[in-house]
């Protein structure tokens, strides 16, 4: 069954990007003992994307030459014109996600959806019932402010299914959303 997951990181006090909107914070974890091979087996599992405008316009700002989810359907929720990767199935949206989220099912097929990047896309998703998962990367790391892990409330509590320790500090923690915060099951 295809499960829409919220797979992120965030500091210890709650924040997915610096007040600036920078992730250097985080990309020193890059070499942790264990984090890229979790994160290949994340990904391997992974059949759609969803992310909002400004996290693919994080991306673009990269300087990427070429997708890097090439083979991944990618679903960016905007309401305005953004460039696209040559190749790349990207799919620019401004329908409601509900409204999006059985298409991506399906392009999924047996995988799952990975819910990338920013806060507020994951809240539309969290609030209309949609989120089935969340594997948050804890860094040791206090920002002090910054862009919120997520800007809603979730009914809960979230039950904790497992907890992965990398080296340098690093941790996942990953949860169930409670069936009572979901909408039906989707397939």
């Amino acid at each position: 069954m295809t499960r829409t997951q919220y797979y992120v990181a965030a500091s210890i006090d709650g924040y997915i990007a610096d007040a600036e909107g920078r992730l250097g914070w985080l990309f020193q974890f890059n070499g942790a003992p264990g984090v890229d091979e979790h994160y290949k087996a994340f990904l391997a599992g992974v059949g759609a994307l969803a992310m909002g405008a400004s996290t693919y316009e994080f991306l673009l700002g990269e300087g990427l030459k070429t997708w890097p989810y090439e083979g991944l359907p990618t679903w960016v929720f905007t309401h305005r014109a953004l460039p696209t990767f040559a190749g790349a199935d990207i799919r620019f949206t401004a329908e409601d996600v509900a409204a999006v989220c059985e298409q991506m099912a399906r392009a999924a097929g047996e995988k799952n959806i990975w819910l990338m990047g920013g806060g507020n896309l994951v809240a539309q998703f969290a609030q209309r019932g949609l989120l089935d998962e969340i594997l948050l990367g804890v860094a040791p790391v206090v920002l002090g402010g910054g862009t919120p892990l997520l800007p809603t409330s979730i009914p809960g509590p979230l039950e904790l299914q497992a907890v992965t320790r990398f080296g340098g500090g690093f941790v996942e923690l990953r949860y169930e959303v409670p069936a009572r915060a979901r909408s039906g099951e989707r397939g």
